[in-house]
């Protein structure tokens, strides 16, 4: 039922949290593991760690890039403690939960739960791929989880809810898929060209200007058609400012 989540590490330091990771999303029934990175993969504390987990770990994808390990991806979700200077969309993993209708989706998007290293987290730019951040509510006089830890707290969410059907869902359920990472990324290259190509955009403010649209269109969730719509609006544009 969880098949579509995929766990995703960036950076991640001790090998033997990738073999805890590896057991608590088996004890979860979840095995779709990505790794961002990884400082030593594979590793013999990685396999201690994981405690039977090898599957998990076997199958395991290592990317050069976060875009990469997302780039099949349509829902991004990074798991941070911190607040941020630009406020994202966030939702604890219990609402994570409840909110997603797993059982009756006919298509299910492909969903990622982005980890970030154990001593730092994620970092703004790696924030910007992800629709919302998420967050695990804890002691706020000490907010500092285990990497495993937090891993296995989402997923035992996302079992205990895996049955459930509820009202609401994340995600369109459109007549068209939502789009992935990677079109995304594509889309925003283009409307970063397309505004400097008009006059629009200037070098100094383009990165806050990026990142607040970024968080526009990762609120909206755009299915391919729509993406295709708003592609055919920046050639034209580009077209239109060349005549």
């Amino acid at each position: 039922m969880l098949s579509n989540f995929k766990v995703v590490l960036v950076e991640t330091s001790h090998p033997g949290n990738i073999g805890a990771v590896a057991r608590a999303m088996k004890n979860m029934g979840m095995d779709q593991l990505r790794l961002v990175s990884p400082k030593y993969f594979p590793h013999a504390d990685a396999t201690a760690r994981a405690s039977g987990a090898d599957d998990v770990l076997r199958h395991a994808g290592c990317f050069a890039s976060l875009p990469e390990a997302l780039a099949d991806c349509q829902i991004v979700f990074g798991a941070s403690a911190r607040d941020r200077t630009i406020s994202w969309p966030s939702l604890t993993a219990r609402e994570l939960a409840e909110t997603w209708a797993a059982r009756d989706d006919v298509a299910q998007p492909n969903i990622a739960l982005v980890f970030g290293r154990e001593n730092s987290g994620l970092k703004n730019h790696e924030l910007d791929l992800c629709h919302y951040l998420l967050r695990i509510p804890c002691n706020p006089d000490y907010s500092s989880l285990n990497l495993a830890a937090a891993v296995q707290v989402v997923c035992y969410e996302l079992f205990l809810a895996g049955g459930r059907q509820s009202a609401s869902t994340i995600g369109d359920r459109g007549e068209a898929p939502l789009a992935t990472a990677a079109q995304m990324e594509a889309f925003y290259e283009h409307l970063q060209q397309t505004m400097a190509d008009i006059g629009f955009l200037h070098p100094e403010r383009s990165r806050s200007i990026m990142r607040r649209l970024r968080r526009i269109f990762n609120r909206t969730q755009l299915d391919t058609k729509e993406l295709d719509i708003l592609r055919g609006i920046l050639r034209f544009s580009q077209n239109h400012n060349t005549k």
